[in-house]
């Protein structure tokens, strides 16, 4: 890996509040995200966990609550200073623009490029690096808009590392993947980790979530229902009481990690 920045902390949200119209959404929430670690944001649809990741990178400050990194209140950071220390990947982001992947990509760079200044051969060499690391190499010089879902959610990705961060935030980063390409990004997130890097990403796969996870928060109505090391906290019980299903869970036979047979609906 060669576009990964090292980072000596973590991540610390705490008595975070959010609110959309009137109505609140993230109540109070307190949670960490230890350095170099990978962590999965997981619960049902209406959680409110995209609206959390949002705060957590930046993107929207909350009613109430402080969001810190490294001891560093994010939103107290200049705009282009916060952008080298996290980056956000989206569950869905388009444009209109005729941007090729390369240039897309570029952009990632913009925080460490001086106002009137050309890309370096060292933005062209992390750009490269994205790319390859990505598995979008070959995509370089499509016209962006022209590509599928899941192409796009990795160009998207390759962005995010050629800011080089110290703190990665996805949402659903394996959304409109098929299973290699599900499994070649959540190992690469996972690879980030060995040099440093900091990730928290919502999933909704309780099995990816088990598999490359060090660490979960289970998010339910808004709350914070549990967190800790992902063996200790994906049970059947939690599964039963957050998502209304029935579950078995079993040590996987090759990896040793929690693996989560399904049943019928909780009655």
């Amino acid at each position: 890996m060669t576009v990964a920045a090292t980072t000596t902390g973590g991540l610390d949200a705490s008595r975070v509040d959010v609110r959309i119209d009137g109505t609140l959404i993230i109540d109070g929430v307190d949670c960490t995200v230890a350095p170099g670690t990978f962590s999965a944001l997981i619960g049902p649809n209406g959680a409110g966990k995209s609206t959390l990741l949002r705060v957590i990178a930046a993107v929207e400050k909350p009613a109430n609550g402080d969001i810190r990194f490294d001891e560093h209140d994010l939103f107290g950071l200049h705009r282009k200073q916060r952008a080298r220390v996290v980056a956000f990947v989206e569950q869905d982001s388009s444009t209109d623009l005729a941007l090729s992947v390369r240039d897309v990509v570029g952009l990632g760079r913009i925080p460490h490029q001086g106002m009137f200044s050309d890309a370096s051969a060292k933005d062209s060499r992390v750009v490269q690096a994205a790319l390859e690391d990505a598995d979008v190499a070959s995509l370089a010089g499509r016209d962006f808009t022209t590509l599928s879902g899941g192409e796009r959610q990795r160009v998207l990705l390759a962005r995010a590392l050629a800011q080089q961060p110290r703190l990665l935030v996805l949402d659903e980063p394996s959304n409109h993947l098929d299973i290699a390409a599900q499994l070649a990004v959540l190992g690469l997130l996972r690879s980030l980790t060995h040099t440093g890097v900091t990730v928290l990403a919502a999933l909704h796969d309780l099995n990816l979530a088990s598999a490359y996870c060090d660490h979960v928060i289970v998010l339910r109505k808004g709350t914070v229902f549990a967190a800790g090391p992902t063996v200790e906290i994906i049970t059947p019980q939690l599964v039963r009481e957050v998502y209304g299903v029935r579950a078995t869970v079993i040590e996987h036979p090759q990896t040793g990690r929690p693996l989560v047979a399904f049943g019928p609906l909780a009655g």
